[in-house]
Protein backbone atom coordinates (compact mmCIF):
# COMPACT_ATOMS: atom_id res chain seq x y z
CA UNK A 1 0.00 0.00 0.00
CA UNK A 2 1.31 3.54 -0.96
CA UNK A 3 1.39 6.01 1.82
CA UNK A 4 2.04 8.79 -0.71
CA UNK A 5 -0.45 11.51 -1.65
CA UNK A 6 -1.78 11.72 -5.15
CA UNK A 7 -1.41 15.60 -5.22
CA UNK A 8 -2.72 17.21 -8.85
CA UNK A 9 0.23 19.26 -8.96
CA UNK A 10 2.22 15.82 -9.25
CA UNK A 11 -0.09 14.26 -11.31
CA UNK A 12 -0.40 17.10 -13.93
CA UNK A 13 2.92 18.83 -13.10
CA UNK A 14 2.83 20.25 -17.05
CA UNK A 15 -0.50 21.45 -16.39
CA UNK A 16 -0.49 23.90 -13.31
CA UNK A 17 -1.15 27.18 -15.31
CA UNK A 18 -4.34 25.02 -16.79
CA UNK A 19 -5.94 23.99 -13.27
CA UNK A 20 -5.39 27.66 -11.70
CA UNK A 21 -7.18 29.08 -14.75
CA UNK A 22 -10.12 26.69 -14.88
CA UNK A 23 -10.44 27.06 -10.95
CA UNK A 24 -10.91 30.00 -11.30
CA UNK A 25 -13.27 30.54 -14.76
CA UNK A 26 -15.29 27.01 -14.07
CA UNK A 27 -17.64 26.40 -11.14
CA UNK A 28 -17.64 22.82 -12.01
CA UNK A 29 -14.15 22.14 -12.58
CA UNK A 30 -13.37 24.23 -8.82
CA UNK A 31 -15.60 22.05 -7.32
CA UNK A 32 -14.22 18.83 -8.00
CA UNK A 33 -10.88 19.98 -7.76
CA UNK A 34 -12.14 20.70 -4.12
CA UNK A 35 -13.68 17.17 -4.38
CA UNK A 36 -10.39 15.35 -5.00
CA UNK A 37 -8.35 17.17 -2.55
CA UNK A 38 -11.00 16.40 0.30
CA UNK A 39 -10.92 12.85 -0.89
CA UNK A 40 -7.24 12.31 -1.47
CA UNK A 41 -6.26 13.68 2.21
CA UNK A 42 -9.12 11.14 3.37
CA UNK A 43 -7.41 8.00 1.43
CA UNK A 44 -3.75 9.75 2.76
CA UNK A 45 -5.06 9.97 6.62
CA UNK A 46 -6.87 6.37 6.32
CA UNK A 47 -3.42 4.91 4.80
CA UNK A 48 -0.83 6.19 7.25
CA UNK A 49 -3.56 5.91 10.37
CA UNK A 50 -4.47 8.64 11.18
CA UNK A 51 -8.14 7.59 10.28
CA UNK A 52 -7.94 4.19 10.21
CA UNK A 53 -10.89 3.20 7.67
CA UNK A 54 -12.03 -0.45 6.66
CA UNK A 55 -11.16 -1.73 3.02
CA UNK A 56 -14.76 -1.71 1.68
CA UNK A 57 -14.18 2.57 2.81
CA UNK A 58 -10.55 2.58 1.16
CA UNK A 59 -12.13 1.45 -2.37
CA UNK A 60 -14.92 3.47 -2.12
CA UNK A 61 -12.61 6.13 -1.61
CA UNK A 62 -10.09 5.32 -4.08
CA UNK A 63 -12.36 4.87 -6.83
CA UNK A 64 -13.97 8.21 -6.15
CA UNK A 65 -10.84 9.43 -6.29
CA UNK A 66 -10.11 7.90 -9.45
CA UNK A 67 -13.41 9.34 -11.10
CA UNK A 68 -12.51 12.69 -10.13
CA UNK A 69 -9.22 12.34 -11.17
CA UNK A 70 -10.47 11.29 -15.03
CA UNK A 71 -12.68 14.18 -14.81
CA UNK A 72 -9.99 16.88 -14.42
CA UNK A 73 -8.02 14.87 -16.95
CA UNK A 74 -10.62 15.66 -19.51
CA UNK A 75 -11.30 19.16 -17.95
CA UNK A 76 -7.79 20.02 -18.70
CA UNK A 77 -7.66 18.05 -22.23
CA UNK A 78 -10.92 20.03 -23.39
CA UNK A 79 -9.59 23.23 -22.09
CA UNK A 80 -5.95 22.84 -24.34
Amino acid sequence: MSHTPHELIEEFPDQLDAMHQLKESDAHFAKIYDAYHTVNRAIHRAETNVEPTDDLHMSEMRKERMVLKDQIAAALSASA
